[in-house]
């Protein structure tokens, strides 16, 4: 599959400090890549690289076959961005909007079917200052694509937003790739990154500490799917000596980690012999958040450790 974007090896250094260490990762051109990681990660710093509004100290960039920084120009003209909390002129109306950046890029865009594509038709004539939260990313969105871009990139484009509106914008994210269109997506939502994105990368400390789908991912750093109950101390108790199979207590919540799929059979008969009340049982697995938090913060602490040893 051609890839849209291309890092090897990416550095970025103010002074001593390396905000991106080393970064490596590619983003197949189609598809939805969502780069997560908390503030001060490197996240930003790697997309403004990719953007070209930042050189890089070291390290290899490719976005559709260009330099960033040195063809910006000519990538400009190929890619779309949509910053967090998009802001337009207040008394401006997307349709009018839509036609000056079609001057800015030179194209004549259609604002009726831009406005359709992201499901804002009906505040074509609304001035931007009376539009909600949602409704004005989804104009962001509309503008970024006067240039019928390639890639497109969208930073936290949910953030702030109600259910309804996020959803709206799921939806237009997966209209975009249906086009055939690379998003490169940053967002703290991490269930939004699970739903949408084929692959995912977590940054911290400017490295890259996982990559792959959100499947992947979490089979490879998550804890396994566990039976969960609600039942007293004493039934944990019973558990550990009768199913062979780790036991945790939290809260009245007892969750037993399940290995094949026979463990389910065997736990719930442990539990019905116990002769121990208990009630609401089912199962659960890690999502991409539980990993990315047990991930973020095992380092962390980590650190913090060898900190107090030197």
């Amino acid at each position: 599959m051609a890839e849209a974007i291309r890092v090897h090896g990416l550095v970025k250094r103010y002074g001593p400090l390396a905000a991106v260490d080393g970064v490596d990762f590619k983003v197949p051109m189609g598809q939805v890549f969502a780069f997560l990681g908390p503030n001060g990660a490197g996240k930003t710093t790697t997309v403004e690289i990719l953007e070209g509004l930042r050189n890089r100290t070291a390290g290899e960039v490719s976005v559709l076959g260009l330099d960033p920084w040195s063809q910006g120009r000519q990538l400009h003209q190929q890619i779309g961005v949509i910053p967090q909390e998009f802001r337009f002129f207040e008394k401006t109306r997307p349709a009018e909007a839509i036609r000056y950046y079609g001057v800015l890029f030179g194209t004549h865009p259609d604002p009726a079917e831009l406005l359709a594509r992201v499901r804002l038709s009906d505040k074509a004539d609304a001035n931007f200052d009376t539009l909600s939260g949602g409704q004005k990313q989804k104009l962001g969105l509309a503008l970024a694509l006067v240039s019928e871009p390639k890639v497109l990139f969208l930073d936290e484009p949910t953030t702030g937003l109600d259910p309804s509106a996020r959803r709206g914008i799921w939806d237009v994210i997966r209209n975009l790739r249906s086009e055939g269109r690379t998003v490169f997506l940053t967002t703290h939502y991490l269930e939004e990154a699970e739903l949408l994105a084929d692959q995912v990368a977590i940054i911290h400390h400017g490295k890259i500490i996982a990559e792959g789908t959100s499947s992947s991912i979490i089979a490879a750093h998550g804890r396994p799917e566990r039976l969960r109950v609600e039942g007293p101390p004493s039934l944990a108790e019973y558990l550990r000596s009768h199913v062979g199979l780790p036991v945790t207590v939290d809260r009245g919540q007892i969750e037993v980690a399940l290995r094949d799929k026979h463990d389910p059979i065997r736990v719930l008969t442990a539990i019905e012999e116990s002769g121990i009340p208990w009630k609401d049982f089912g199962t659960v697995h890690d999502t991409l958040e539980d990993v990315f938090i047990q991930m973020v913060g095992e380092m962390d602490e980590g650190e913090v450790a060898a900190g107090r040893s030197t």
